[in-house]
């Protein structure tokens, strides 16, 4: 319910804000149903044959699998990579400050850059293959949001608790599982999240890192726009939507997700 008082400026900006929002999900959704054979909003008429045609045209099937794969495999490593955030915050005093920027350069570095990079360096330079080069990019593009996130949780984390358990008998390892990480539960499930979503949908590093036979699913939706102007893209985008929702609701089954609600 609105207050009293509410000043009519603050909702009708609150409402901009939520079609700004909301209005390029709805279009998407409405021109993924058009009937017609080019993209239009609203459609003429409703129809679900667009996305047959996603599962029909090999390139989207064949990048999706990767594109899964990689988003998988950069959050797992990234969240490995992770418990840099203890040390930085475990160890604060001994460690150096500039330490903690290391962590956020791929964020700071256009992913152009860290594409051509990654391109001359890895892919060339190493001849490391495709698909390892491209896990590499995704996972260093991830892991700033991995880390800081993490180090968010840890920041309000007592450490005299975990002191105290080692003080008892309990071996540091253990006691970082049974004490350290049920603490910072919310903090790693919102690093999964917004890793693995940052991963499935990038492009600017994956189109410097794509080969012969392996690319990712938004490369492909970019070559099938030059040559098409159908409904299918956005039926592909939206089955994206609907991917990265099945994603938090597994993960809201399986760890749980409170800290929203807090």
């Amino acid at each position: 319910m609105i207050e009293r008082g509410t000043s009519p400026i603050l909702i009708a900006f609150a409402v901009l804000v939520y079609v700004f929002l909301v209005g390029p999900l709805v279009i998407v959704f409405g021109a993924a149903l058009s009937d017609t054979t080019y993209l239009t909003f609203p459609p003429q008429a409703v129809s679900l044959r667009w996305f047959e045609k996603v599962f029909e045209v090999g390139a989207f099937r064949t990048t999706f699998i990767t594109s899964f794969q990689l988003a998988f495999l950069s959050t797992a490593m990234a969240l490995v990579i992770g418990p840099a955030a203890y040390a930085l915050n475990r160890h604060r005093i001994a460690l150096p400050s500039w330490l903690s920027t290391v962590f956020v350069l791929p964020i700071l570095v256009p992913e152009i850059v860290l594409g051509f990079s990654l391109l001359k360096s890895v892919a060339v330079g190493a001849s490391v293959p495709i698909f390892m080069t491209l896990l590499i990019g995704h996972t260093l593009i991830v892991l700033p949001y991995a880390v800081r996130v993490v180090s968010a949780s840890l920041a309000s984390f007592d450490f005299s608790v975990e002191e105290a358990a080692i003080s008892l008998g309990s071996p540091p390892f253990k006691t970082f599982l049974i004490i350290v990480l049920p603490n910072i539960r919310s903090g790693v499930i919102a690093a999964y999240i917004l890793s693995f979503i940052t991963s499935i949908n990038d492009v600017s590093t994956s189109l410097f890192l794509t080969g012969p036979g392996i690319s990712t699913l938004p490369i492909a939706m970019l070559a099938y726009v030059e040559q098409y102007f159908d409904p299918a893209v956005a039926s592909v985008s939206v089955l994206l939507m609907l991917l990265t929702v099945a994603v938090m609701a597994v993960v809201e089954r399986t760890l749980g997700l409170t800290f929203l609600t807090k």
